[in-house]
């Protein structure tokens, strides 16, 4: 099939909330190397950001991974800030989104890597992210002009609750989970896309990187490998965090360390009892069907 025989995305409504600005997407002058990284949130972005810049710079140390890789769709800074300063990079560019895909303009040029995690892994870390936010956060975030919608509150201090509050209402006070999946998931055959989970990227991060590279099209020096891969572990990264957490860490109580918490899956089971575990499965089903619902808990390939 060529590419004009594809049915490629479009564009069909505007997002924006406390968080996102979507708009931004309409003014974006897309370059035919450009490369998205999508997640619903807290599912491996920051670390699939880490991953192609390595890839891109061969190993280079202290890449300012925040900076060369903005959030587009985040609404802060403002979009006319934020475009101009993407329009003056000259490397070849990598930018994140949490967007859904008809809430983007798609491009059959540009690359495609959408990140799954299981939706109990993401709110352990959203709660983390969200209950550790500083004041500066929250001035960003709910201040700043061209909010639409209600602000952001403050989370209670019960996981277990922030979970309930999130399932029943798909994706409290963030956004919703299942049609971002279900979005990417419906185009995950097109030839720019590439489904990725966050639990296969944690089995075998090696070759999660080199099927990365393959479908950028970026070749591998044999002779930086070792570096590259050292530079995307954990470790490295909890080392290194202010180079990868947004502004250096400084929305965050205890900075980019807290940022770039633990990065591990399960912490739920200790939590939930069996009848919200089931509850979540049998919701999780019925949005996504049971092969997309399968993957996103499991991974194991996006078939």
């Amino acid at each position: 099939m060529t590419d004009t025989q594809i049915a490629w995305p479009r564009k069909t409504r505007e997002l924006q909330n406390h968080h996102f600005d979507s708009t931004v997407w309409n003014d974006f002058a897309f370059r035919d190397d450009d490369i998205v990284i999508a997640t619903y949130a807290k599912s491996g972005t920051t670390w699939t950001q880490q991953i192609v810049s390595q890839l891109l710079f061969e190993g280079e140390e202290g890449l300012e991974v925040a900076e060369m890789s903005p959030w587009l769709d985040l609404r802060v800074p403002p979009k006319g800030v934020k475009l101009a300063a993407v329009e003056a990079q000259a490397h070849r560019r990598f930018v994140k989104t949490h967007l859904p895909v008809d809430a983007l303009v798609f491009s059959p040029k540009a690359r495609y890597v959408y990140v799954g995690r299981d939706g109990r892994d993401v709110v352990w870390s959203l709660y983390n992210h969200h209950t550790n936010a500083n004041d500066d956060w929250y001035r960003a975030l709910n201040e700043t002009p061209g909010r639409v919608g209600p602000p952001i509150g403050r989370p209670g201090s019960d996981v277990r609750q922030y979970f309930r509050d999130w399932l029943e209402r798909d994706g409290h006070p963030f956004w919703p989970l299942w049609e971002n999946v279900r979005s990417w998931w419906a185009i995950r055959h097109l030839p720019n896309v590439l489904l990725l989970h966050f639990a296969d990227l944690k089995a075998d991060m090696e070759g999660g990187m080199r099927e990365i590279a393959a479908f950028l099209d970026i070749p591998i020096d044999e002779a930086n490998w070792s570096r590259m891969v050292a530079h995307c572990t954990f470790d490295y990264m909890k080392a290194n965090a202010a180079k990868s957490a947004p502004l250096g860490g400084a929305f965050w109580e205890g900075g980019a360390q807290t940022f770039i918490h633990q990065g591990t899956n399960g912490r739920w089971r200790e939590v939930l009892s069996a009848d919200e575990i089931a509850a979540y499965e049998a919701r999780a089903s019925a949005e996504l069907g049971e092969d997309c619902a399968r993957w996103l808990a499991m991974g194991g390939g996006a078939t």
